[in-house]
């Protein structure tokens, strides 16, 4: 499958410290790509200067083979759900999905079409007048990722966006975001330090210590085959033998 996304020697310094150092990765379109690793690591970080928030220190962004260099957040082929959601309370939930496509000038009929299409695709029809207080946290979660994916972003990046939920919804949410995913065929940037989230979900996940990558593989060779003892240590439950 072609790349959509390249990351090529990219590095953060923030300071005397240096968060994101040297990553080097690609990411097939289509494909569900997770960032595992600690609270610390710099996968957020990773994340933000995708997403153009953050100016890279050195290295390069490639999105369709086209450099991101001093190209804003709001001209990139990118979209993203925090953990947050950041929906608006103000608003009822087709406003929210309807809200990037009305700052983009868009006729009010070709609004309407795409908001309903979107929402029938997420599996919220007959919810277009509710405010999202009424909600519950796994159909805000739905709500968010609508009004994200609704811009037919390239790539869509979710920084641990499940971080908020309870267990119970967490466990059924891991599974409904894949087949959504897989269902509507945007390439998944996701990031979690949760392993389960990761192994459940992706394709390819790259687990990240220190701003660097440790090792980028399938989940079941992660967890069969870790290549260094903090992959195996921080890879499922019992991979790691003391003799």
């Amino acid at each position: 499958m072609d790349k959509i996304l390249e990351v090529k020697k990219l590095s953060k310094h923030f300071a005397d410290f240096t968060s994101v150092d040297e990553v080097d990765f690609f990411v097939e379109e289509g494909g569900f790509f997770s960032i595992l690793g600690p609270s610390g690591c710099g996968k957020t970080t990773l994340l933000r200067m995708i997403a153009g928030f953050l100016n890279e220190s050195e290295g390069d962004i490639l999105i369709r083979g086209k450099s991101m260099k001093n190209i804003p957040p709001e001209n990139r082929p990118v979209n993203i759900v925090f953990q947050s959601l950041a929906l608006f309370p103000m608003m009822n939930v087709r406003e929210n999905v309807a809200f990037g496509l009305k700052r983009k000038k868009l006729k009010q009929d070709e609004v309407d079409k795409k908001v309903r299409e979107m929402l029938e695709r997420v599996g919220l029809k007959g919810f277009e007048h509710k405010k999202v207080t009424e909600l519950s946290g796994g159909q805000r979660q739905r709500v968010a990722i609508a009004r994200s994916l609704v811009m037919e972003p390239s790539i869509l990046l979710l920084d641990e966006p499940l971080g908020a939920l309870d267990r119970k919804l967490r466990e059924h949410m891991k599974v409904e975001l894949k087949l959504l995913q897989r269902e509507l065929g945007t390439t998944f940037v996701y990031i979690t330090h949760d392993q389960s989230e990761a192994l459940v979900m992706s394709d390819k996940i790259a687990v990240m210590n220190k701003g660097r990558f440790e090792q980028i593989d399938t989940p079941r060779n992660l967890y069969k085959n870790p290549k260094t003892a903090f992959v195996a240590g921080f890879v499922g439950e019992s991979n790691k033998f003391i003799i």
